[in-house]
This record gives C-alpha cells, structure tokens and sequence, in this order.
C-alpha cells in the first residue's frame, strides 16, 4: 500500500495554547465543520483553504491525511487523496503545514485518517506530534470502538479526542458509543460512502434525539451533506452539520484558485444554519 511515509522534518510547536477546545465551540450557535484533504492540489494551497475557510465561517476544519485504500470514502474523496499522494507528501510535511496554519489562525483542526498511516509512522511519535502542532481530535473510520484501546493511551497521554463515529445502524451500540463520545459526536447522515446526496431520507431529529439522552456531548451530522437547504435540514435537531466531497469537489474544479470559491460556499452555507 502507498502510506504517508515519515521524515525528519519538523517544528514543535505549543498546540494547546493556540487551539480551542472542541466542545467548546459548540456554545450558542451552530457549527459549521468542513473537510478538505491534504496536499490536494499541493500542501501550500491546503494551507490557504484552511484559513480561506475558517475565515468565512468554518468553525473547526477536518484535514483528512492521504492513503492508499480509504474504505470510507466515495470517489471524490479517493481521487483527491490519489492525487495528494503523488505529490510524495509525508506526515511530517502534513504536520508542518499545521504549523504555517497555526501562525495565522486557532481554528480547531482534527485529522481525517486511517489507522495504518498511524501504525506505520508510530502510535506515539504521532500523537505528541499532534499534540505540539494543535491538532485537537482523531476520526479514524476504519477503527472499531471496541478496538479504541489501541491508540486511547496515547491520546490520552497527549490530550488528543477520538471522535465517535455514530451510524444508523448503530441501533443497540448507541448507549454505549454515545455515553463515551468526547470533543463531539459524529453523526453519519447515510449508509455507505462518503459523497454528494440528492437526497438524505435518514430520520436524523429521532437518532440525535436518542444520542442527547445519553450525553451532552455536541452531536454533529455529516456525509452527502453538499446544499445550503441540506445544511439547514440537518442543522435544526443537530449542533452541527459538516460538509467534506462538496468542499473537494470545489477543490478538484478550480484547483489553485479554489479559494475565493471556497470563501463563498462557507459563507453561505454558515449564514444558513444559524438562521
């Protein structure tokens, strides 16, 4: 498989001081949280998307690192992450990107990955390197929560979240991944695949209704979410909506001068859910 490979290159850098708390951001309003994949079309470029976004309304971004075989994504995503890695990017440029990110903005950021990346680069060298560069979470789609306790006491160590993925068919499993849920719960809107919907028929009000009788962890909704009337949908029962192939997509069609577009579509959809 093509793993993110590890280098030497890095500058440390005090992530808690400069990054908010993830919960936090969910106080009296609704959040926005965008997805963009790193090195897609080049590592400066995913620097600028970030701030581009973050500036207009993105309250937490997710940075999602490139691999070979991501089983939870559709094909907008697969593509942006082939052509991420065929720029030879590793995890230590990815870090040092979050670096320059860090100079001009404290936006929460989380990693998007896999576990084999984390794996191969080693559990703790990567974790503390999240904890010095800011990066405040983990989603890690491919890692079942009853497997958590294979990177839990280096995120503990570090301070870092594992995001809890919660699905429709979770069912049974809610009360036991809800109850555990940290920084907020990610709440997959459909079956399958990441990618744009026309349509998303789950019944979201009822499972959010579910999950908030068993924490008071923030509950935010995502995949096939692409429109503003989407967003708005979602947004009424949930805390937040987050939105990844519709931000790539944006991406892979104006490549190096994504931003102004970028800049538009998160103003909309973020003026739209708070309203």
């Amino acid at each position: 498989m093509n793993n993110i490979r590890s280098s030497s290159v890095f500058s440390p850098f005090d992530g808690e001081k400069k990054s908010g708390n993830i919960t936090e951001i969910f106080k009296n309003k609704k959040v926005l949280i965008t997805y963009l994949t790193a090195g897609d079309p080049s590592l400066d470029k995913t620097e600028n998307y970030i701030l581009a976004m973050a500036e207009n309304g993105a309250d937490l971004i997710e940075i999602g690192i490139p691999f070979s075989d991501p089983v939870a994504e559709g094909k907008t995503i697969q593509d942006a992450m082939t052509r991420a890695l065929s720029k030879k990017i590793d995890l230590d440029d990815i870090f040092n990107a979050v670096v320059n990110v860090r100079k001009k903005s404290n936006v929460p950021l989380v990693f998007m990955t896999y576990l084999n990346p984390l794996f191969s680069y080693g559990y703790e060298k990567f974790f503390k390197k999240c904890a010095d560069t800011g990066i405040k979470g983990v989603i890690v789609p491919d890692m079942p929560f009853e497997e958590q306790d294979e990177i839990k006491a280096f995120t503990d160590k570090f301070g870092i979240v594992i995001i809890t993925l919660i699905a429709p068919t979770s069912k049974e499993r809610i009360n036991t991944l809800a109850r555990q849920a940290e920084g907020f719960v990610y709440l997959v809107s459909s079956l399958g695949v990441t990618g744009v919907r026309s349509r998303i028929t789950t019944n979201i009000g009822n499972i959010v209704s579910e999950i908030k009788k068993l924490t008071d962890t923030p509950v935010a909704v995502g995949f096939g979410i692409s429109t503003a009337e989407q967003a708005k949908e979602m947004a009424k029962d949930a805390d937040g909506v987050i939105i990844g192939s519709a931000v790539v997509k944006i991406i892979a069609e104006y490549k190096e001068n994504a931003a102004t577009k970028l800049a538009e579509y998160v103003s909309e959809i973020k003026k739209i859910i708070q309203n």
